[in-house]
């Protein structure tokens, strides 16, 4: 699938003002190891041949992570190809051409979801930042923060998920899991993650936040 630029993307993409969404997304394409990425979800994607031809890998992938970074559901995205161009422009997609649709893009999220492929994705970025030098090992600060959920959440057996917990922080009660992270004292970016029901105590999941090679390390 080519990419060729519109009369109405290459206008745009000639405007010498940039906002704020675009000088954001200059930076994730310069920063992020797409090829790298790419290889990791290569083995488990579908083949030209087989079926109707699919969208290029790359640009899923760019669409699921913009999907993540500004918390769209599948059809918001789906709008803000056709509506934005900063972000069409990002995914390598013009209008000229078929755009995926809401079903396609939750298709490519169910597939890394089947081959727990977020969390190779997550460790090829911390790797290729740390060999570029752009996150550093001297040190790192952990927190912790409750995702909440409604307490009427049940899953399929029409039970309370038991991976969900109940938690009183201050006077107020929350229901839900607890986000453990691990954030390079330099950079600021998040080298490790654990998740957890929110009952369970910060500290518990120390060692699982740590790298090994740290000076230093901060808890909130």
């Amino acid at each position: 699938m080519s990419h060729q630029l519109t009369f109405a993307d290459s206008e745009f993409s000639s405007k010498r003002r940039q906002t704020r969404k675009e000088i954001f997304l200059s930076r994730m394409e310069q920063i992020l190891p797409w090829q790298n990425m790419v290889e990791v979800i290569e083995p488990f994607y579908p083949k030209a041949g087989n079926g109707r031809r699919p969208y290029p890998l790359e640009t899923m992938l760019r669409i699921h992570c913009m999907q993540h970074w500004y918390n769209l559901s599948d059809g918001a995205m789906e709008d803000a190809l056709y509506e934005i161009a900063s972000m069409r422009l990002f995914a390598r997609l013009s209008l000229d051409s078929a755009l995926p649709d809401r079903t396609t893009i939750m298709n490519f999220r169910h597939l890394l979801e089947q081959h727990q492929l977020a969390r190779q994705l997550f460790k090829t970025i911390n790797r290729w930042l740390a060999e570029a030098g752009v996150m550093m090992t001297q040190g790192t600060l952990v927190d912790a923060t409750i995702i909440e959920a409604p307490s009427s959440t049940k899953n399929k057996e029409q039970q309370r998920d038991p991976e969900m917990h109940q938690t009183k922080k201050g006077n107020q009660w929350h229901f839900g899991m607890k986000a453990h992270i691990g954030v390079d004292a330099k950079s600021g970016l998040t080298h490790s993650l654990v998740t957890t029901a929110a009952n369970e105590h910060d500290l518990n999941q120390l060692g699982n936040l740590l790298h090994g090679e740290e000076q230093f390390v901060s808890a909130d």
